[in-house]
């Protein structure tokens, strides 16, 4: 009696242990399939004249802080379209700041740069929601917003321009003109020195007729 009785209990306490790790597991999953859901953040839109090396996964930083990242990219006749993911709805953007792309590290990769012009007060700040209707009359960007971005520092309009300057060196013409321009500016120079030493020596002239005059008198 008393060994079924303790088998009892123990098959008991065997399906106890499976149904709470069943419970267990089902909460990880849910957790894990509404990860994003829990805690979300927010999307809006950047609308550039060109990509500039922008692409799916493309950092967006905010004051030098990544805070997300380009999601997805649609190209327009006209423009480029991207959809922006921020990570946190706690971090707020300025409506009024430029956004631009640039260029960093030895590869050249693209990042985008959200710089603030304005000061914005935190304390107005504090019951603010970027998913609410109210957030529409604020200064911050809100879920769904529309921003527009331009081109920042770009390596590839430096090697342009360095290209080009190469390229007037390599003209004769431009050799000609400084050989000219040269050749003038030594020619004004040695004008110079001669004016400067006949001023000299005229001022040292009126100085001995000066003393000469003094010790006479």
């Amino acid at each position: 009696m008393k060994k079924i009785r303790s088998r009892n209990i123990w098959l008991n306490m065997i399906n106890i242990s499976v149904f709470l790790i069943f419970i267990f597991f089902t909460f990880f999953m849910w957790l894990l399939i509404n990860e994003n859901r829990i805690s979300h953040g927010y999307s809006f839109f950047i609308e550039f004249s060109n990509a500039h090396g922008i692409k799916q996964g493309t950092n967006i930083r905010i004051r030098g802080v990544n805070i997300g990242y380009i999601k997805k990219i649609k190209i327009d006749i006209n423009s480029v379209l991207v959809l922006a993911y921020v990570y946190s709805p706690k971090t707020l953007i300025p409506r009024n700041s430029v956004v631009e792309t640039n260029q960093t590290g030895l590869l050249n990769e693209t990042i985008i740069d959200i710089i603030p012009l304005d000061q914005v007060n935190i304390t107005k700040l504090n019951n603010i929601n970027v998913f609410s209707s109210t957030c529409s009359i604020s200064s911050l960007v809100c879920h769904l917003d529309y921003l527009e971005g331009d081109r920042g520092l770009n390596y590839d309009d430096l090697v342009r321009a360095a290209t080009r300057i190469s390229q007037r060196f390599d003209d004769p013409s431009f050799f000609n003109i400084f050989y000219l321009f040269l050749q003038n500016s030594l020619e004004l120079s040695d004008d110079i020195i001669g004016v400067t030493s006949e001023v000299l020596n005229t001022i040292n002239l009126l100085y001995n007729f000066i003393v000469a005059f003094l010790d006479k008198a």
